[in-house]
């Protein structure tokens, strides 16, 4: 089985509120925010940005998400570097981290486990 496209997008940044009002701005609505200064954005029916305030002292990320159905039928490709099998999240999901071949890492998300 392969991945079903772009889950979301996951974005740091040095300030949650300007940040949540830039993509406001260009017609993301708020579908959430936390009590730690993040939240979710979505614009239709496109893939979610997460976006999640970091110290100052650190690099701002940014990593896309790939959607997988199924966890227990997902089989990467031989080609495929698995960084770190499925995990849990704290947020409900669970998650395998993949590299491609020029070194950028992929964030790979089924459904939790019921």
């Amino acid at each position: 089985m392969t991945t079903q496209g772009i889950e979301a997008v996951f974005l740091e940044t040095h300030n949650w509120g300007k940040a949540a009002q830039f993509f406001q701005a260009l017609g993301f609505g708020l579908e959430f925010e936390t009590d730690h200064n993040s939240g979710q954005l979505r614009n239709g029916d496109g893939p979610s940005v997460f976006i999640a305030e970091i110290p100052e002292d650190r690099e701002p990320g940014a990593r896309i998400v790939l959607k997988v159905a199924d966890e227990e039928t997902f089989r990467p490709d031989p080609a495929v570097e698995v960084v770190s099998p499925f995990e849990d999240t704290h947020y409900g999901t669970r998650e395998m981290t993949v590299r491609d071949p020029d070194g950028r890492v992929w964030i790979l998300q089924a459904p939790g486990k019921s």
